[in-house]
């Protein structure tokens, strides 16, 4: 069943099973986890990060931002958390959805430069980076590339 409202629960860990309209939070290991608003059952797991999602706490109320978009799962359904109030989007094409997730990747790969650039620089001076360091990068943009083709091509 479609629910309009979500309640904050704040714990260390997420529990095995997850009750309808209940968003988990652990803020000790940055993810917050609920059912799929739209009763369709699925768990949806949200990574709180400055890329990711942000969660903002006022009193008891939350909000998440950006958007769930469930996209991978079959109800695909869209929806905002708002101080505790789930604000239903509408659906978006293949096309939008495949712009959306390249965006995010970009925004990721962005921050790994950021960070990557900060550590280097605060870091004491090392001989040549191993291509470990650099691969997350790399891969990501390969991904990113991947998913523009295959969505540019429908």
């Amino acid at each position: 069943m479609k629910i309009n409202q979500i309640r904050p629960q704040f714990s260390d860990f997420i529990p095995d099973k997850l009750e309808e309209g209940v968003l988990y939070v652990s803020e000790r290991y940055k993810t917050a986890s609920h059912k799929c608003a739209c009763g369709c059952g699925e768990e949806v797991v949200t990574p709180l990060s400055p890329v990711d999602w942000q969660l903002r706490r006022e009193g008891d109320l939350i909000s998440l931002s950006p958007s769930i978009g469930n996209w991978n799962y079959a109800c695909q359904s869209h929806y905002w958390i708002r101080g505790n109030v789930i604000h239903w989007a509408g659906s978006m094409s293949k096309r939008q959805i495949a712009k959306v997730q390249a965006k995010d990747l970009t925004d990721k790969v962005r921050y790994v430069d950021q960070v990557n650039r900060l550590k280097e620089r605060t870091s004491p001076s090392t001989p040549g980076k191993s291509s470990i360091e650099q691969g997350p990068v790399s891969w990501l943009r390969r991904i990113r590339a991947t998913v523009i083709k295959l969505f540019s091509e429908n």
